[in-house]
């Protein structure tokens, strides 16, 4: 899995008022745990860039004085309105030790059904998995090829080499549903056939001749 390095300071004092000081110059206060001591931290907002804002999923290396510490980033708070990071947790590797993070899904190939006139549905964009840092995949990849109108596929589908995933296995991870295209094509087409088998009806009905030429005949 790909690595980005954040560089950090450590921080002396953790109360609000040095946070908000943080904040106020543009520094995030961060926090390590999982290791032999929790380690409090700053660093500036922008170095988050390549972490946050990406659909990629990382794991990091935090250098703080002089140390290198790899980790996964846990947990992460926005400001409600102005969307600035106020708070980051994350969780030191150990590589014996399994760690939970988010990957991303990334799906490949054309359903079927989709050729066939439906729509694609994906459920989830990421999904939580459990492995030791060595095999953790940069992303899950799921071909949708076989997929028709009405097919869904399981987390349980999904093939799980050197990790868990953290999700039950009749979680809808995508799906193909019946699109309005297809279900007003599929209305039209049986609205066609209906008169078609209306006029097959009429043609093979044999010639009763009516009232009025039953009278002329008589």
């Amino acid at each position: 899995m790909k690595s980005i390095t954040i560089q950090g300071t450590k921080r002396e004092s953790v109360g609000k008022k040095s946070t908000k000081a943080l904040r106020d110059a543009e520094l995030v206060p961060c926090v390590v745990y999982g290791g032999k001591e929790t380690l409090n931290f700053s660093a500036e907002e922008r170095s988050f860039k390549g972490l946050v804002y990406t659909p990629e999923a990382h794991t990091v290396s935090i250098e703080v004085d002089g140390n290198t510490i790899p980790a996964v980033l846990q947990d992460i708070q926005f400001h409600p309105i102005t969307d600035k990071i106020l708070h980051a947790d994350f969780y030191q590797l150990s590589d014996d030790k399994a760690v939970v993070m988010e990957v991303p899904v990334r799906l490949t190939g054309r359903a079927k059904g989709v050729v066939a006139g439906g729509a694609l549905r994906q459920s989830f964009r990421k999904l939580k998995l459990k492995a030791i840092p060595a095999n953790l995949p940069d992303e899950i990849v799921v071909d949708v090829t076989p997929l028709k109108i009405g097919n869904k596929l399981y987390v349980g589908d999904i093939k799980a080499d050197g990790f868990t995933f953290m999700h039950p296995d009749n979680a809808v991870v995508v799906a193909v549903k019946m699109s309005r295209t297809a279900m007003k094509g599929g209305a039209a087409a049986m609205d066609e056939e209906d008169e078609l088998e209306a006029e097959e009806v009429k043609d093979q009905s044999p010639d009763v001749p009516t009232t009025e030429e039953k009278s002329t005949e008589a």
